[in-house]
């Protein structure tokens, strides 16, 4: 037989099965699911990670019809006593929301009612059952028509089924949070939320002819705000050690379809780029990307990696955190692009109304769309966040540094652009500008050594928030350390500034003109003998309160 072709964008488990796809085995989340099912359990992973596929896999497996002979040779197939309970035997209403993307809520409403419509229509059996009255059979035909109650939509079709077939139904929703994005990006989250939380309040709490439920999104939003009233519904997050292996491929997964389209040799490549998420205890890829790699392998000549998952992946949530942005985002972005981690507390639980009120929802938002993912975790609870690997290091060197730079650059760059020109008034105005809308003259300490190098922190902060300046603190120079040295290699030329302390207005002048000596009498410049550059400025700047003064000399 020809080789199985790399399965790209196919996430319906049938098709897959039967028309010659690559198949790697996830059916041991059946059994894990069965052994440890609550009424709601809810799957939070990012985009691309084969949340679809698996619905379908457990739509497949539950459904009343289904053909059997699907699983045979599959993992779940060897446990016989489950197969026989569980395979076939139940109704299964089965939605997925990820196409509710309305500009405004009356037309999100409408894309609801077509998936309603869409799923009543397959249950028209229903027409000719015996166990139904006429107004059951009216019922349901006036939701195939998109006429009815669409918050009780599921419980009705839930209870007619099972008034048919004597069998509790199973429910399962897909990407139930992406309406919720998009209301939320659209200013109509409030009225979408409301409408979700009725569907599956009615659908899923309150429902005693559901067995359960499965339901997948992005992000676990706040119970309180659209699972209201579930008793402790099962949640299953990237953090967990249950089920992380069902989605994403693992190493040995990788490892096996690499040697089975003849292409081992790029292994060390596909790890580089695709590899790097963490799972509960289990290390995994995306398999979008995988699966694309190698369809890219085998048909083009282009053995240069692509950013398959960043080019599919919605920004929308990153952007909503620009205008949030300050030196520290810019700091922390940089240490993960220098391949380092950082130590974040994560909300697990959120709401979109809520998520953009304070930047540190954005590590939180970062890693649970799969942006960033997880080495460890400190005692104190906060976790160790990295780039998980080359692919998205490149997204963020390409776009999620300069979105957040650009917005940082653009408060301060009156001030870049005096530094550019050496008009040294222009900087005192806008350093004073700047401590006007920032500080509070108590924030630098009591004492005189303590209130300099709180200024001399603000300043640098300010300085490093310019790309194409590298900016050094305390540097050894001279006979010396400099307090803060700017190489601007785009201009090739240097600049040293000695930041003082001043206790009053009056002594501003003189404390700004003895760091200007010091540079001079210590020999700072020496720190530039090995540069090529012309001109080398020195700027001695004193603070006092909320005002500086600034002097310099070439």
């Amino acid at each position: 037989m020809e080789n199985r072709r790399p399965p790209v964008g196919i996430d319906n488990f049938t098709d897959l099965l039967t028309q010659n796809f690559y198949y790697i085995d996830k059916t041991g989340m059946i059994k894990e699911l069965l052994d440890n099912w609550g009424k709601v359990n809810l799957f939070t992973r990012p985009r691309r990670f084969g949340k679809s596929l698996n619905m379908s896999m457990l739509k497949t497996f539950f459904e009343i019809g289904t053909d059997k002979s699907i699983f045979d040779g599959l993992d779940i197939s060897r446990e016989t006593a489950l197969c026989e309970e569980y395979m076939g035997r139940f109704p299964v209403i089965s939605i997925t929301l990820k196409q509710v993307k309305g500009q405004d809520y009356d037309s999100a409403r409408l894309q609801m009612w077509n998936l309603i419509k869409a799923e009543a229509e397959r249950f028209d059996y229903l027409q000719g059952s015996a166990e139904l009255n006429a107004r059951d059979k009216a019922n349901m035909m006036s939701l195939s028509e998109g006429n009815g109650n669409l918050e009780a939509s599921l419980y009705l079709m839930s209870r007619l089924l099972y008034k048919h077939h004597g069998k509790k139904v199973i429910i399962l929703i897909d990407e139930y949070d992406v309406p919720l994005q998009k209301a939320e990006s659209n200013g109509y989250y409030k009225e979408m939320a409301e409408l979700i939380s009725q569907i599956f309040g009615y659908g899923m709490k309150s429902n005693d002819y559901m067995l359960f439920s499965v339901v997948t999104g992005c992000l676990r939003v706040a119970k309180e705000s659209i699972f209201t009233g579930f008793n402790n519904p099962k949640v299953h997050t990237i953090v967990d050690e249950q089920y992380d292996e069902w989605f994403g491929f693992t190493d040995t997964e990788v490892r096996e379809m690499l040697d089975y389209y003849g292409l081992s040799e790029y292994y060390d490549l596909t790890k580089e780029w695709y590899d790097g998420y963490r799972f509960g205890s289990v290390n995994v890829y995306c398999p979008w990307d995988v699966i694309n790699w190698c369809e890219q392998l085998r048909r083009s000549q282009d053995r240069t990696p692509q950013n398959f998952w960043a080019n599919t992946s919605s920004n929308d949530m990153v952007l909503r955190f620009v205008e949030m942005a300050d030196d520290t985002t810019r700091a922390d972005l940089e240490d993960l692009s220098e391949g380092k981690t950082i130590d974040k507390f994560l909300q697990m639980e959120l709401t979109y109304a809520d998520i953009d009120r304070d930047i540190d929802n954005l590590w939180s938002v970062l890693f649970t769309t799969g942006y960033l993912t997880y080495r460890g975790r400190n005692e104190d609870g906060s976790w160790q966040l990295a780039i998980p690997n080359r692919e998205i290091h490149d997204l963020f060197e390409r776009q999620i540094k300069a979105w957040f730079f650009t917005h940082i650059e653009g408060g301060m760059e009156p001030l870049y652009k005096a530094f550019d020109s050496q008009n040294i008034e222009e900087i005192e105005k806008c350093i004073n500008a700047c401590m006007t809308d920032s500080i509070s003259f108590m924030d630098g300490g009591n004492t005189d050594e303590v209130k300099e190098t709180f200024y001399h922190g603000l300043l640098l902060g300010i300085l490093r928030a310019r790309r194409g300046w590298r900016v050094k603190s305390n540097r050894e120079a001279g006979r010396g350390r400099a307090d803060i040295i700017l190489v601007d290699r785009v201009r090739q030329c240097g600049h040293i500034i000695e930041v003082k302390y001043a206790r009053s207005f009056q002594s501003l002048e003189s404390r700004a003109q003895e760091g200007l000596q010091q540079i001079y009498d210590t020999g700072y410049d020496d720190y530039f003998s090995d540069w090529d550059f012309q001109t080398i400025y020195h700027y001695g700047i004193a603070f006092h309160q909320k005002k500086c003064k600034v002097v310099d000399t070439v």
